[in-house]
């Protein structure tokens, strides 16, 4: 039977990271944990589930996931944010594809709880994601989003199973993520010399907000698929004004 790795990273993972571990604990063979020295109760969690825990100092997110695969006694890498975890149909999918030695490079739908609701809709759904994968022949690549870079003709085989990503308990964890991640994005637009227009703040704002609520219908999932769309453009909005706001200061 093949063996399976799964690699996840942290930093003050509390509320998530047991509800991932006891989601694999029938598929991996191994849990690698790379954490960035967090500072709540994520190190003792993983303790009690045995996992290898490893800490070192943030280096973004292609370079920490990549070490961390490094880290992995096999090559079969199930790849899992701690906010995340396996639908039980998902576990028992994998099991039978690690008993009939059936792995490959593997998709599957990430299903988001945003506050409480899963998002059916609002472009989040199904959000497919390539999790499964051979650390021989793939890495990640990317700063702000990364991705895996695959090798040239490789066939990506989907599982129509969902991973459950439980991604905001509130506005505010939503507020407190784009804040950072716009800051992220705008230091990356201002080191690739793109300084946006004033119109593009508006423009695109407004594009991402119809993107979300009336071409990938979020006004299907309620006031939820509103708020999404709303900050999604709100967040498109920020991530212009801060890179604009770095020419400023040339």
């Amino acid at each position: 039977m093949l063996a399976i790795s799964v690699v996840i990273i942290t930093f003050n993972e509390e509320k998530n990271i047991e509800r991932c571990l006891l989601s694999v604990k029938t598929v991996a063979d191994e849990v690698i944990v790379l954490d960035s020295f967090s500072k709540d109760a994520t190190a003792q969690l993983c303790a009690k589930h045995g996992v290898t825990f490893i800490q070192r100092e943030w280096e973004g997110y292609s370079a920490s996931k990549n070490f961390a695969n490094q880290q992995a006694a096999h090559d079969w890498i199930l790849s899992l944010d701690a906010d995340e975890a396996l639908s039980d149909e998902l576990q028992k999918a994998l099991l039978e594809l690690k008993k009939q030695n059936q792995l490959h490079t593997m998709s599957f739908n990430r299903l988001t709880n945003y506050c409480g609701t899963w998002i059916k809709h609002s472009g989040w759904y199904p959000d497919i994601k390539i999790r499964l994968f051979n650390r021989k022949t793939t890495q990640w690549h990317g700063t702000l989003h990364e991705e895996l870079k695959l090798p040239k003709g490789e066939t990506v085989k989907h599982l129509d199973l969902d991973i459950l990503h439980y991604s905001y308990y509130t506005l505010d964890d939503h507020l407190s993520q784009i804040e950072r991640y716009t800051s992220i994005a705008a230091k990356d637009l201002y080191n690739r010399g793109k300084r946006p227009a004033v119109y593009k703040m508006y423009l695109n704002a407004w594009a991402k907000f119809v993107s979300h609520y009336l071409i990938h219908l979020g006004f299907l999932d309620g006031l939820a698929g509103f708020k999404i769309a709303w900050y999604s453009a709100y967040a498109t909005f920020l991530k212009y004004k801060k890179a604009r706001g770095m020419y400023a200061y040339d």
